[in-house]
């Protein structure tokens, strides 16, 4: 194999090991989108001052973590909202 067709196939292999992650980050934005929108939801009822204080908490750390695009810090704020719901 020659240098340069080596090269070649390096430089595939790299582009085709970037490009795999990115459904998963579509995933993750999505589920962190739909979690910032129940947690919303939740908010907006009526709950003990406990859960509402978390769900508010929860729902701020969720939109911060998903305006730095880090949604699994985001999901973990959701599991936070759904641990304090009780789900």
């Amino acid at each position: 194999m020659s240098a340069r067709t080596h090269s070649a196939l390096t430089g595939l292999a790299l582009l085709a090991a970037l490009a795999l992650p990115a459904p998963a980050f579509a995933d993750d934005a999505a589920d962190c989108d739909a979690g910032i929108a129940m947690i919303s939801s939740e908010v907006a009822k009526e709950h003990p001052k406990a859960t509402a204080d978390a769900l508010k908490t929860a729902l701020r750390v969720a939109k911060r973590e998903k305006g730095e695009k880090e949604y699994d810090e985001c999901l973990d704020a959701v599991a936070d909202a759904k641990k304090a719901l009780g789900r």
